[in-house]
Formats: structure tokens, C-alpha cells, sequence
């Protein structure tokens, strides 16, 4: 099933650079999970709201310039839509955004891999590449810093 973007997802892109645009457009064709942009372009005074309730760790976030989006998984039940946070979405959209990224030429990170870099120069899934990233922390004796939604431009 072919999925598409609401007005309103569209409308939450208004700002976002046209690379990253392109990118989610792009992937909503590809992705075998629904999803809806919920969060393009911020202003400082919405970054300091969300660093203050704990919900983001930087007053320096990408979303600030047009360079990031938080995407949302739905999933259908019963005739009707759900927003999820079901991590495994995530690992889905972001295998959808990495081919989309590949098909534009775009260099991507997503936010449940950071260690991986550009995430087209990554040979497995994107799950394969948040388990290095979680395993890399690990390692370091860290914890992992998991933003399934978050992709930004490199």
C-alpha cells in the first residue's frame, strides 16, 4: 500500500530544506509503515520549551535551521489510525527514509543511530544500525540516546 501525507504533515514541513523535503516525500511512497511528519522547523523558543521538560538534550538542534524532522508511526486498527512509538515502526520508516535519501542523493542521520553517520553508507537495515549504536554505548559504558523519529540532514 502506497501511503501519502496529510495536509497537515505537509504543512509541518513548511521551512524544512528542500533536501529533507524531498527526502520525506520521497520515503511516504516507499515506507511499508504510515507516518506523518509531526515536527519540521522549530523556533529558539520552542527548542528552550523542549529542553526544559526534558523532552530534547540541546538548545542547538538542527530543527532550528530546516535541517531535521521528528516523523510519527501510525498504525490501523479496527477501521481507524494510531499514532505508535513502537520502536520496530521506526527501524521500518528509517530503512523507507535511507532509500529515499539514496534516491535523492541526500545524506541522512537518524536519531536511534548516531554513531552510524550517513545512514546510505550503511550496508544493513536500520535496525542492524541502531543495534551497533546501542552496542557501541554499551561498550563505552554509556547509555544509548534513542530518538526514533528524529532524522536530520549531514
Amino acid at each position: 500500500m502506497a501511503f501519502k501525507l496529510s495536509q497537515r504533515s505537509l504543512g509541518r514541513l513548511d521551512g524544512v530544506k528542500p533536501a529533507m523535503h524531498s527526502v520525506v516525500t520521497t520515503a511516504i511512497g516507499l515506507s511499508n509503515v504510515d507516518f506523518g511528519c509531526v515536527c519540521g522547523l522549530r523556533t529558539p523558543e520552542e527548542q528552550a520549551d523542549l529542553v526544559a521538560r526534558g523532552a530534547s538534550q540541546t538548545h542547538k538542534s538542527k530543527h532550528l535551521t530546516g535541517d531535521a524532522v521528528d516523523l510519527m508511526a501510525y498504525v490501523y486498527a479496527n477501521g481507524a489510525s494510531r499514532a505508535s512509538w513502537e520502536l520496530n515502526l521506526y527501524d521500518d520508516i528509517a530503512d523507507a527514509m535511507k532509500e529515499a535519501a539514496v534516491r535523492e542523493g541526500v545524506a541522512i542521520k537518524w536519531g536511534a543511530a548516531w554513531s552510524v553517520g550517513d545512514l546510505r553508507d550503511w550496508e544493513g537495515t536500520a535496525e542492524e544500525a541502531m543495534n551497533s549504536y546501542v552496542d557501541l554505548r554499551r561498550s563505552q559504558g554509556r547509555r544509548p540516546f534513542i530518538d526514533g523519529p528524529h532524522f536530520e540532514l549531514m
